[in-house]
């Protein structure tokens, strides 16, 4: 699996904690616009139980209200444009690790999740798979009716979206989901994701208005996907000119562009080159992560960090005993529910570079089909609860819960920078496996 490198992945997701503390409002770097990265996402077929689709929804709004919390909304929009993030957010919350239904799964959960506390919270989560996501601008209407944003600038945004990655980027994926994240001040994300079946593959596309100065000047925060060669995208900075000639010839009319191609086809052969020369490739120091998704459902040794998985363990159990059994004090929570608190936590105060195995998060709570482990209950429900006790204490100010999972974090980074010159040397699954 191709990791992202701390350069890249730090141009793409968190500003510093002081400075979202601070309320500053300094333009994010320009590289969070562009391209970040690309993914294989499998197609898999089936549905989310509404077992798992009840407790995704209340861990996801838990989470989110925890980042906002520390780090503001515009950090959670940078996380769910980041598509390393967002497949170990989905992860960390019992859904298949890989596969293509995440996407949906996620946006879906966030939805019902944050619906009661989106005024609230200032998150506000449109569209969705197939014909929800024809219903975007009419949801976005309705939303400007209730606060007052401009509907008519965010139905635009929503639209030239799907427009680019529909029209503008022919990539082989027939978009089939649209979901638009809306801000209380007006900024936004957006996560479509398109369909090949020949391939059974589906890209993600990842989009963020921070910074953002034009849809059709590589606009993209990220787009998921395995690269199959060349492809038509207009919306790249290197297609001004192409975007430009497309237009002269809609406003000339037909007559000199079947003209042309008449004079091509008799000058060459019956068949027109639509491609004939690649792209330019970007400098090495350019190069972007490439996320993997493998087609095997299984998690094996190559899909982890172990490393950070080990560290994760290891301050769960040395800081279980103080953070959790003494400041918590949430009866039922075992050394189980700390390991998944752990994860939960690096989820929420991890930095970019941490997120380039999301198959090592769904050793917090499991997977829908049973990989790495079926998912744990018990486990599950405690994890929810510690969390949302938390949250429920820090609204009323007194936020020393959370910030015991803010160290819980920190003692795992400390921990695995420790043990960096001696590393795991078995891959701990098997003991892991809740009991």
């Amino acid at each position: 699996m191709a990791r992202p490198t701390s350069r890249s992945a730090a141009a793409i997701l968190a500003r510093p904690k002081r400075e979202v503390r601070a309320g500053a409002t300094t333009r994010h770097n320009a590289a969070v616009t562009r391209r970040t990265g690309s993914a294989d996402l499998p197609l898999h077929h089936g549905h989310v139980p509404p077992w798992l689709a009840t407790r995704m929804a209340a861990l996801g709004r838990v989470m989110a209200e925890a980042i906002v919390h520390h780090y503001g909304r515009d950090e959670l929009l940078r996380r769910l444009a980041h598509p390393f993030w967002f497949q170990s957010f989905g992860a960390v919350m019992g859904m298949d690790w890989h596969s293509s239904g995440m996407t949906t799964s996620v946006v879906g959960a966030l939805q019902r999740g944050l619906a009661p506390i989106r005024h609230e919270l200032g998150i506000y989560v449109c569209g969705g798979k197939g014909l929800r996501g024809r219903e975007t601008p009419a949801q976005l209407a309705r939303l400007g009716d209730e606060t007052g944003l401009d509907a008519q600038a965010l139905t635009q945004a929503s639209r030239l979206v799907a427009k680019v990655d529909g029209a503008a980027v022919q990539d082989g994926y027939d978009l089939y989901l649209h979901a638009f994240i809306a801000a209380a001040d007006g900024r936004w994300c957006a996560v479509q994701q398109g369909m090949n079946p020949r391939r059974r593959e589906a890209r993600r596309y990842h989009w963020l208005s921070e910074g953002l100065d034009s849809f059709l000047d590589s606009p993209h925060a990220a787009i998921d996907g395995r690269s199959h060669g060349v492809i038509v995208n207009l919306a790249d900075a290197r297609a001004a000119d192409s975007r430009s000639a497309s237009l002269a010839l809609v406003v000339g009319g037909p007559d000199r562009t079947v003209a042309t191609l008449r004079r091509l086809h008799a000058a060459s052969s019956p068949t027109l080159h639509l491609f004939p020369l690649p792209d330019p490739q970007p400098a090495p120091e350019q190069s972007l992560p490439h996320l993997q998704m493998p087609a095997h459902h299984d998690i094996r040794a190559s899909d982890v960090v172990l490393g950070r998985l080990h560290a994760a363990l290891r301050a769960a159990a040395e800081r279980g005993p103080k953070d959790f059994g003494e400041l918590l004090l949430t009866p039922g929570v075992g050394a189980r529910t700390v390991a998944a608190l752990a994860l939960v936590a690096e989820v929420i105060h991890g930095a970019p570079s941490r997120f380039s195995d999301p198959a090592r998060f769904a050793m917090a709570h499991g997977g829908k089909d049973g990989h790495p482990f079926p998912v744990p209950l018990e486990v599950y429900d405690q994890t929810l609860s510690v969390l949302s006790q938390a949250m429920a204490r820090a609204r009323l100010g007194n936020d020393d819960r959370l910030w015991a999972l803010a160290r819980l974090d920190a003692q795992a980074r400390w921990l695995e920078r420790a043990a960096s010159r001696a590393r795991p040397a078995a891959f701990p699954f098997p003991s892991a496996t809740p009991a």
